[in-house]
């Protein structure tokens, strides 16, 4: 039986409404700090369409009024589950925004569980768009949204996010990075936000990272926003790190 929720979100900006609406209301801006491959038909009754790990999910816009309010409604599943966004932009002064998200619907049988991952996660997204926004504002020249496989020991995960990063201890925001990993340049960086164990956000001189473990799976997305970017070798590096750090 569908279970209906309703996460709340708001956050300030240091971007104008026009930015913020870049960023959430077109296909390379929320290829900039979304997941996946994104695409959208501009225009109420316009479609969106967001590929994830080879898996398309579609959706149809229900408000458009650039740049203060976008709202869509996710396909219904079979088993009568969806999800809806709203996204309430308001300029304030000094060429600043708040953005409010309202993401609700219905979850299937496990919702508890898939509740509990998006009440924390869309507050995480929310701060990667903020760290996109204040750092990096113009479109990605790359990004990578890439699954490993299960892991059931949370703590080993953490442990293997923070030997990436050269980070011991507890980790707060504004803690300086060394990411090394094989196959890649090592870089400097900062921690930008953490949720632990399951959100952990870096913003290095070309990009962001966002490191997640959620229901068991380890994700690493990146956004790359140099003009010389070479993504076959980023991901084959990241794949290797995975299959390495979560051996069987």
């Amino acid at each position: 039986m569908p279970h209906e929720f309703e996460v709340r979100e708001v956050i300030a900006l240091e971007a104008t409404p026009e930015q913020v609406w870049e960023a959430i209301a077109t296909g390379p801006g929320l290829d900039s700090w979304f997941m996946g491959a994104n695409e959208i038909e501009p225009g109420e009754g316009g479609r969106m369409r967001m590929t994830v790990a080879g898996q398309t999910s579609e959706a149809t816009i229900t408000t458009w009024d650039p740049p203060n309010r976008l709202a869509y409604r996710g396909d219904e599943n079979p088993d009568g589950t969806f999800m809806a966004f709203e996204y309430i932009v308001e300029g304030r002064a000094g060429g600043t925004a708040v953005l409010r998200l309202v993401h609700s619907g219905f979850l299937g049988d496990d919702w508890q569980e898939e509740y509990d991952a998006l009440s924390v996660g869309d507050g995480m997204y929310l701060r990667k768009l903020a760290a996109y926004l204040r750092h990096f504002p113009g479109a990605a020249a790359y990004h990578m949204f890439l699954p490993g496989r299960a892991v059931a020991d949370a703590a080993a995960v953490w442990t293997a996010f923070k030997d990436a990063l050269g980070l011991t201890g507890t980790v707060t925001a504004g803690d300086k990075v060394r990411l090394a990993v094989d196959g890649l340049e090592p870089t400097d960086g900062v921690v930008e936000f953490v949720h632990h164990p399951s959100f952990l956000g870096v913003r290095t001189g070309d990009g962001l990272y966002m490191f997640v473990y959620g229901r068991d799976v380890v994700v690493v997305e990146y956004h790359d926003f140099t003009e010389d970017v070479d993504g076959p070798a980023i991901e084959r590096a990241w794949r290797t790190w995975l299959s390495r750090s979560f051996a069987d």
